[in-house]
């Protein structure tokens, strides 16, 4: 797929439809800022080529959300689903969690 700059995998847990998706340049290494670290696996990350464009779609329809990475966090960003106080750095890394309760 030309254009993509992410890795994205969607599943589901505890009834909930989860999104993890990272900067492809991270999937398989680890980001470390001293005792913290995430490994950008991809049996979690996952394997599918994704665009930005596809990831906003995406960000819509899940309950729980894990990014990490420039870009990745950028979507959420730009889409106003986070601000950047919620945005914590590993190493120079952007990453964060967001979780859609119900109402």
């Amino acid at each position: 797929m030309k254009g993509f700059n992410l890795f994205s995998r969607v599943f589901k847990a505890h009834g909930s439809n989860v999104l993890a998706c990272c900067d492809k340049e991270l999937l398989g290494k680890t980001v470390q800022d001293g005792e913290i670290s995430i490994e950008a696996r991809k049996g979690f990350y996952g394997s599918r080529k994704t665009s930005e464009k596809q990831l906003a779609g995406m960000l819509q329809e899940a309950d729980n959300i894990n990014l990490l990475g420039t870009k990745a966090v950028g979507v959420a960003l730009k889409q106003g689903l986070i601000k950047e106080g919620d945005i914590i750095r590993i190493g120079m890394v952007p990453h964060v969690q967001i979780y859609k309760l119900p109402v």
